[in-house]
């Protein structure tokens, strides 16, 4: 069991760390600091978003609209991190 619990945790910290790189991504997109005709980073980018987006779109659904701002992938580091108190306490 806690074998299944150590390998659901590093699975958690590689969506954590997707979450996180798609976000710098998209300030870097934003920002202009990497250019858009960039096809391998709008291809790394466009990998990630097609991962995270079964995840974070039940998410963007509850959430009221914010405007430009999305807290969906904030909201899921928070769940994913809560999971993994409630998995190692359970243990």
């Amino acid at each position: 069991m806690i074998a299944f619990i150590q390998i659901l945790g590093m699975l958690i910290n590689v969506l954590v760390m997707l979450v996180i790189i798609q976000f710098i991504i998209g300030l870097l997109f934003a920002f202009n600091v990497i250019n858009q005709g960039n096809q391998f980073v709008v291809q790394i980018y466009n990998s990630i978003n097609s991962l995270l987006e079964p995840v974070l779109s039940p998410i963007r659904r509850i959430l009221p609209q914010t405007g430009a701002l999305d807290f969906s992938p904030l909201v899921l580091i928070l769940g994913l991190n809560a999971l993994m108190i409630i998995l190692n306490n359970a243990v």
